[in-house]
């Protein structure tokens, strides 16, 4: 008896070891890529590395939280790829005439328009439905570069040809609080007011509800297209801030400064356990994706394994990531 019950322990304790596991899968696999890396280069653990994995961490956090209200709402946003080079381009010009706070709130709030104006479109054509949206916010994507490209005619633009003060974006781009730099405590505290609108608030959850499930949410009483409107909004000036904080590091912008955003920001929103279906995941859970994203592209570079293997992995790991949540789902 006692045997059995030894027995029966331990087949708990599998199963709850092999639970946490499939739970906090991405948790082990950043403490296993980090562990790997630190041992086959010591630099990884230097605090000058430290810093510059926080920097690198800004933008691409930036865009994640905004696109995990979207992807939780049932919907994608392909648009913030061009919505990241016509922010940072509008936003750098508009400091020699206007002064870096007035660029830059006029750049979050045309962040915030352009995700105005997507929503619109999509409502306008009664697009519910993930890969309808996908094909708007591509369109949309196309229409903001190409404003982009119009707007500055094809030139990239250097914070350094600015002559009036730019040290606010200069915090931004590479100040430091302590070893902290500047741009990580600001996605504390977006992150500190993004979890409590989604967690805190009737906005927050009827998000949920209608990610999970349309019709129901509509027969709820949930304003499906106020619900629409708010994501693709969030979205916008969360990419708009994001835009931001990486021309304010690279100092440069130009009106393909957003390529490849908008892969990246899918793939830590589906690697952090965002469901593609709608309905479910969480803002900490994106951070745990975009981490480990950040993280793979830095070991990646100190380890010297060329560009285009990088890429091969990255699409890898997002071809693993949308299995794993059909997985789940099903």
């Amino acid at each position: 008896m006692n045997m059995n019950l030894t027995m029966k322990a331990q087949s708990s304790l599998k199963k709850k070891f092999l639970g946490f596991i499939k739970e906090y899968m991405i948790l082990v696999a950043i403490v296993i890529l980090a562990l790997v890396t630190a041992i086959a280069e010591p630099r990884f653990l230097s605090l000058e590395n430290m810093t510059n994995i926080m920097r690198q961490f800004g933008p691409l956090i930036m865009v994640s939280l905004g696109m995990t209200f979207v992807i939780i709402g049932g919907f994608i946003d392909l648009s913030v790829t061009g919505i990241v080079s016509l922010v940072a381009v509008v936003t750098l010009s508009l400091i020699e005439p206007l002064g870096q706070i007035p660029a830059l709130l006029i750049g979050l709030a045309l962040g915030a328009i352009c995700g105005l104006l997507t929503s619109t479109i999509i409502i306008s054509c009664g697009a519910l439905t993930q890969a309808e949206a996908l094909f708007i916010t591509f369109g949309m994507s196309t229409v903001y570069g190409a404003i982009a490209l119009i707007y500055t005619g094809g030139e990239t633009n250097h914070l350094s040809w600015v002559t009036r003060d730019t040290s606010l974006f200069k915090a931004i781009g590479q100040g430091n609080v302590g070893f902290i730099s500047v741009s990580f405590l600001i996605f504390l505290v977006v992150l500190a007011i993004l979890w409590v609108f989604q967690n805190k608030t009737y906005m927050g959850r009827a998000i949920s509800l209608t990610g999970g499930n349309k019709t129901a949410a509509w027969l709820t009483g949930i304003n499906i297209n106020r619900c629409i409107r708010t994501i693709y909004v969030i979205c916008g000036f969360m990419t708009a801030l994001g835009a931001i904080v990486l021309f304010s590091r690279v100092t440069t912008a130009s009106p393909v400064l957003g390529k490849g955003y908008e892969t990246n920001a899918i793939l830590s929103v589906v690697v952090g356990g965002t469901s593609l279906a709608g309905g479910k995941g969480s803002v900490l859970r994106t951070v745990l994706g975009v981490l480990l994203v950040t993280l793979l592209s830095n070991c990646l570079n100190m380890l010297e394994v060329s560009a285009y293997m990088q890429v091969v992995l990255r699409g890898a790991i997002l071809i693993a990531a949308i299995w794993l949540d059909s997985t789940r789902h099903r």
